[in-house]
Parts: structure tokens; sequence; C-alpha cells
């Protein structure tokens, strides 16, 4: 579900442009979203959609309107109680952003969460809490950029032919990444020493997936560095991590999630008070809460 990421706070405000970009054009007939009889004004929608991306233009419009409903409710309601709007300094808050923040610390209470209830969010959860797995691989790589479709052919067709020649003979991989292989790694055999999944690209870790420790890739794997023969030297499964070790995160975790229910409550507590038109509002849908 498409959402604005803003930690506790409401969407932001619109940036500033004269102008709307022709991809986010309003749609041909979109109604009039209103709240209390104020209007959201389209080109402000318009501008919001960038920060929902969905399949379709409707969806993205309706995610952003719902998005400045919440905004015009909780300003309205920051200034009904005379709240001050004070940017924390040096950020680069607005003062409407500051005026929410004021508003939300000041109207939700929420309990920090205990030992007992981290603990048992930890026993339930245990498979979550991992160190990282890491791998021990080699790889030739033929360097090409994917946008010159020439070198990029000629760096395939060059990496094919070594893939058939270590197959006859995988024995020759270290010799052949010192004589082939564009990479820094090429001194050491290949061998790209102990790293996590998030480090090399997505295509390289899933080539790595589907190997068993000393087995070589059936295909040379493609990605935006160039073409790469991959061997899978070893795979270290993650440990489980103490309690005591996350206990911190879990606590974390859980104080927001008892906030972002008490912000979905009383945004629908706001918008019950409120007409709204236009727009299908649904607080549990909101970016603030999800």
């Amino acid at each position: 579900m498409a959402s604005i990421r803003i930690d506790r706070r409401a969407p932001a405000a619109p940036a500033r442009r004269t102008s709307v970009p022709p991809f986010l054009e309003p749609l041909a007939s979109p109604p009039m979203v209103t709240v209390d009889g104020v209007t959201i004004p389209q080109e402000a929608i318009a501008r919001e959609m960038q920060n929902h991306p969905a399949d379709d233009p409707a969806t993205a419009w309706a995610e952003a309107a719902r998005a400045l409903v919440i905004r015009e409710l909780l300003l309205r309601e920051a200034r009904r109680l005379g709240l001050p709007a004070e940017p924390d300094e040096g950020s680069r808050e607005t003062e409407e952003e500051a005026l929410i923040r004021a508003l939300l610390d000041r109207e939700l209470t929420v309990p920090q969460a205990d030992e007992a209830a981290c603990r048992r969010y930890f026993e339930k959860n245990r498979d979550r809490f991992k160190s990282p797995e890491l791998f021990e691989a080699a790889h030739i790589l033929f360097s090409a950029d994917r946008q010159d479709e020439a070198a990029y052919a000629r760096a395939l067709r060059s990496a094919h032919a070594a893939l058939e020649r270590l197959i006859a003979g995988p024995e020759r991989f270290a010799d052949m990444a010192r004589a082939l292989s564009a990479c820094s790694s090429s001194g050491n055999g290949g061998h790209l020493g102990q790293f996590a999944r998030e480090q090399v690209s997505p295509e390289f870790t899933a080539a790595l997936d589907g190997l068993k420790p000393g087995q070589i890739a059936p295909a040379p794997v493609e990605t935006r560095y160039g073409v790469h023969i991959i061997r899978l030297d070893r795979r270290i499964g993650g440990d489980r991590l103490p309690f005591e070790a996350v206990r911190e995160r879990i606590a974390a975790y859980l104080t927001q999630s008892v906030w972002h229910r008490a912000a979905a409550q009383y945004i629908s507590l706001l918008a019950g008070k409120a007409e709204i038109t236009g727009v299908d509002f649904d607080a549990t849908r909101t970016p603030l809460v999800q």
C-alpha cells in the first residue's frame, strides 16, 4: 500500500511549485475534495501523487487526497487549540509540520512496551532475529556498461566461452580469474571473501541462492557491472540472536505500533466531526498510521 514515510508526522506540505509535471496532471474528471467546505486544490493533490506510487493514477490520486485531508484535519485542530509552531532547531521541519507534531505529542499518550510484552513478541518471532546470512564466493567479471549493447554482448559471449572451459575443468577457476577478470579480486583468484546479501546486487545473490558450496553457476550472471561467472564457496547461516541483543529494537517496534493505532483512532475521531467530500476516507489506510 502506498504511503508517505514521515515518522510521527502528517504528510509533508506540498512542494512550492508553479506548475505540475505532465505525468502528474490531475485525472480527467476528479471529484472536488473538501473538508467542512474547505477545498483541497486539485494541483496540490496532483503534486502529492508523486509520494504515492501506485499501479494506476486513480489509486495514487485517492491516496494523495486522503493524505491532504488528514493534513487539513490535523492543522485545523492544532490551530483551534492554539498550539505553538516551533520547528526543531537545526531541522528542515516546516512550521506546519511542527504544528502537527505538537498536536500529536499533546493528544497521543502511548505507554512504552514493558519487558513482558517484549519477551512475548520475541518468543513468537524468534526466526526474525538472526545475525545476517553470509556468503563466501568467487567470480570472474567481464566488465561492460549495460547501456552499450555491443560491449555488453561481447562480454556475454566471453563469459559463455569461459564458462564452457570451466565446466570442463573447474580447477582452472583461480587461474582464469587472474587472467580474465576485470575485478580487483582477480589477484586473489576471484575470491571475494565474506559478504552479506545486501552488499551485492540482487542478481548476484539470486544466483548464489541456487548454488551448493563448491558449485559454479550454470549460466553467466548479468548485472549492471557486467557479466559474471560465479562460484559459491561457503554459505554461513545467520545465528539466532539472544533477547538482550534485540530488546531495544522490539520495544521501539511495539511502541511505534501502538502509536500508529492511537493515531488512527485520533484521526478517525477528527474525521467523524468533519464533513469530508470527494474521497473515500478511512483513517486506517492513511500514510500517518501505516
